[in-house]
């Protein structure tokens, strides 16, 4: 069940993955939305330590944390995108949270490690691979799912 989904109350009928169509102002607005509830736990996350001192995930570190924001903002909106535009085709499990927690992951080492432009091109590069893939395999289960007949209404 995704909990980003409006429908989803939590009943036996919301298990079922459905079809997400509607107008693409609704979609886009999904989009950004999501794109700014991950990116925001991400940078809330990065504001204490997590783990012992020895290891774990840092604290955020000094300087300007907006050119990193913007980086996982924009790679969010593409992440978001495309799940939400296989959901308005077929199919697909849990877009919303898949997306909010690829950023997170994203945005949370992003901020805590700083790491160079190449580095962080890279992890929005995996953030956008993975996307890809789990669209893919919707997609593909989408496309060899039998259809349902229609019924001629007389």
């Amino acid at each position: 069940m995704d909990f980003l989904e409006p429908s989803a109350g939590g009943f036996a009928d919301d298990d079922e993955v459905t079809v997400r169509p509607g107008p693409w102002w609704r979609h886009l607005l999904w989009v950004v939305a999501v794109t700014a509830l991950g990116v925001g736990m991400g940078w809330a996350g990065s504001l204490f330590r997590l783990g012992p001192d020895d290891y774990g995930l840092l604290a955020a570190a000094s300087g300007s944390p907006w050119a990193y924001l913007a980086v996982w903002a924009v790679t969010g909106l593409a992440v978001a995108g495309v799940l939400r535009a296989t959901a308005a085709r077929v199919p697909i499990p849990s877009p919303g949270t898949i997306s909010v927690i690829l950023l997170v992951i994203g945005t949370r080492l992003s901020l805590g490690w700083r790491p160079e432009a190449l580095e962080v091109t890279a992890m929005a590069a995996g953030a956008l691979v993975l996307a890809g893939i789990w669209a893919a395999i919707a997609l593909r289960s989408g496309a060899s799912a039998p259809k349902a007949p229609h019924h001629a209404e007389s």
